[in-house]
């Protein structure tokens, strides 16, 4: 099972999780959706005390991970498969472009 923080604008909106049977879980943080329950990562994903599940990675985080010749290069550099969707996201978008971003729990559960 590997884990990511996922902040919105630096602050800590909820924990995305692989689970071990392949699907993925993306939980809100109770606190954010307190604090900021207009505030969501995405259209498809209002802010709620609800967990979400999908069979495939979300297509919200998916979309954060590098494509073409910066894909190849985080391949090459962290040793990932291209298809490992969750590592890659673990590994290359602790600082992407734009409001969301995914850090890993615990790093080197995660490598």
């Amino acid at each position: 099972m590997r884990q990511g923080i996922v902040k919105y604008n630096n602050i800590k909106a909820g924990l995305l999780t692989e689970e071990d049977n392949g699907e993925y879980l993306f939980e809100y943080d109770p606190k954010y959706v307190q604090t900021y329950p207009n505030q969501f990562i995405t259209f498809q994903m209002p802010v709620s005390e609800r967990p979400y599940r999908s069979k495939s990675l979300f297509p919200v985080f998916d979309g954060l991970i590098p494509e073409g010749w910066l894909l190849n290069i985080a391949v090459e550099s962290w040793k990932i498969n291209k298809n490992d969707r969750m590592g890659l996201l673990l590994a290359c978008c602790q600082n992407a472009i734009g409001a969301v971003s995914v850090h890993p729990v615990n790093p080197e559960a995660n490598a």
